[in-house]
């Protein structure tokens, strides 16, 4: 796949959604008393909301730059004065996304819980208002001359902005609807002011102005990733719906990139990944796991991250301890869509490739590049399921090209590896499959190698942490190596004692699973026998 480009423009309804009250928009009256809390004037501002009403915003308030912002102020206005700070609204926030009511019953909706529909009705006309601005034809008005304005030498965001993000922020169980709007808002908003997405700005309108400060953008920008990465912290995929569209959209950009790497979001998208991709595997009840389309969704937001590698070493390091390619590697052997696959064969190609040349780490650590990604994807089974994918016919080509050039990396890779060198890589991915490295042969050739290079037994340490695991054929080949280990290492025993292995092999002998018991029990036989 190619480098970074602009998804596919979307329409307002297919990104933001329809409001569930979209129905009482039409008959809110801004005079009337209960909308006093809005402090609208009854001169300039009333009569310019009718105006975008009554006609499309290409003919009222977007023929002139000034009166696009003072629009903008008007809808943040009222968003600011709606959400107020007593949280969410009382009855229109804990409306489901999924049904829109009916004229009557939305209108009643108004005279129940006026602040909850002026609040949806500011997200979706600032939304309208973003989507007419970034046409490609708009000539007159963009984001820059509608969201920033002049100090000095530079462009800075206006400071009504604010109220998004304290949308983001409505405590309880928040507002779906104005959450999600109010996060793509932002979005669109910020991006302009990315160095990266200088392209985004390249309208004729644009040209004369002074250029965007990064400056004014960047704290409103890691806040907004720092709301996201705490909606990846939820495992309900209810909460991906609420950030996915945004995330995809801020991925363009590679400041937003970067920090959100650093916000630690590589490994929330690992996690969701393997959740979402064992959840299809076993055909768990709906809602317990990401649907197909979010999991390419956040395999997109993955692939994209992949292309900061070669220029970061913080997000090399993330790639590597957060457990990406084992997610990845399971969701290609699931292979719920082919865009699924596609995406996930690229972002491991990407890895494959990956150089610490350009940027190396600057604290001087051991350095991550295409060949320890390399051993990660050996280790997860990649090179057999890459195997069987090169047999298959694709009508990608994007998909063959992957599969080939993965193929000649991995089997250059293994070459130059020893059998103990796929055996650790294997224990350190915490992928374990029955093969001939979990035989007794293999284990008596290398027992010495568990000592490791400072005697520290860091291999044997990693398997007794794999004896907690969920995977439970991970637990029964920890448990067979283990056993191995303490049979022909001289005072093995005392180690594993030591470690804590006894203890925890014990709790195994009456597990569930037909195959833990039988290898813990053999395991601790073992340990506590002298002459096996």
């Amino acid at each position: 796949m190619s480098g970074v480009t602009n998804s596919s423009s979307t329409t307002q309804d297919s990104v933001v959604g329809i409001s569930p009250v979209v129905n009482a928009f039409s008959h809110i009256r801004w005079e009337v008393n209960s909308l006093s809390r809005l402090r609208l004037s009854p001169a300039t501002d009333i009569p310019l909301l009718r105006s975008a009403d009554a006609k499309p915003l290409e003919y009222t308030v977007l023929s002139d730059s000034n009166d696009a912002k003072i629009y903008s102020k008007v809808l943040l206005k009222l968003l600011s004065e709606s959400v107020g700070t007593a949280g969410p609204s009382s009855k229109v926030s804990k409306l489901a996304l999924d049904r829109e009511l009916d004229e009557e019953e939305a209108c009643f909706l108004l005279d129940q819980d006026p602040m909850g529909v002026v609040t949806h009705y500011a997200i979706s006309k600032l939304w309208e208002l973003l989507v007419v601005v970034m046409d490609r034809d708009a000539k007159k008005v963009s984001v820059q001359t509608t969201f920033y304005v002049d100090s000095e030498d530079a462009m800075v965001l206006f400071d009504e902005w604010r109220p998004l993000l304290r949308v983001l922020h409505l405590g309880g169980t928040g507002d779906a609807f104005a959450q999600r709007g109010a996060a793509l808002c932002l979005a669109r908003i910020l991006s302009i002011g990315c160095p990266s997405m200088k392209s985004e700005a390249t309208k004729s309108v644009d040209a004369q102005l002074n250029p965007v400060s990064y400056s004014s953008v960047e704290e409103p920008l890691q806040a907004l990733i720092s709301w996201i990465v705490s909606q990846l912290q939820s495992s309900a995929s209810a909460s991906l719906s609420l950030i996915t569209p945004t995330l995809i959209y801020l991925v363009k950009s590679s400041e937003a990139r970067n920090m959100f790497a650093d916000s630690g979001g590589i490994g929330y998208l690992a996690r969701h990944l393997r959740v979402g991709g064992k959840s299809l595997s076993k055909n768990s009840p709906k809602g317990s796991g990401a649907s197909v389309q979010q999991l390419y969704e956040l395999s997109f937001c993955l692939w994209t991250l992949t292309y900061e590698c070669n220029t970061n070493p913080s997000v090399r390091a993330h790639f590597a301890r957060e457990g990406v390619i084992s997610a990845l590697v399971e969701l290609i052997s699931i292979a719920p869509r082919e865009k699924v696959v596609r995406v996930s064969l690229s972002s491991l190609r990407n890895l494959a490739v990956c150089s610490s040349d350009i940027v190396p780490d600057p604290n001087g650590g051991k350095a991550i590049d295409g060949s320890v990604f390399l051993t990660d994807m050996t280790a997860c089974g990649l090179m057999k399921l890459i195997d069987n994918l090169k047999e298959r016919q694709w009508t990608d080509p994007d998909i063959f090209d992957d599969v080939t050039t993965l193929h000649r990396l991995l089997h250059e890779n293994h070459k130059e590896m020893s059998r103990w060198d796929v055996y650790k890589a294997e224990v350190e991915s915490g992928h374990l499959t029955w093969s001939v490295l979990h035989s007794e042969k293999f284990v008596k050739e290398n027992v010495k190698s568990f000592e490791g290079p400072n005697g520290d037994f860091s291999i044997l340490k990693i398997l007794v942490t794999l004896l907690s695991q969920d995977d439970e054929d991970v637990v029964a080949i920890a448990c067979f190596d283990i056993g191995e280990f303490v049979r022909h290492y001289p005072s093995g025993r005392a180690i594993a004692k030591r470690l804590g292995a006894k203890d925890i092999v014990m709790k195994l002998i009456n597990h569930e699973n037909a195959e833990v018991a039988q290898q813990a029990l053999s395991c601790i036989s073992k340990i506590l026998v002298q002459n096996w």
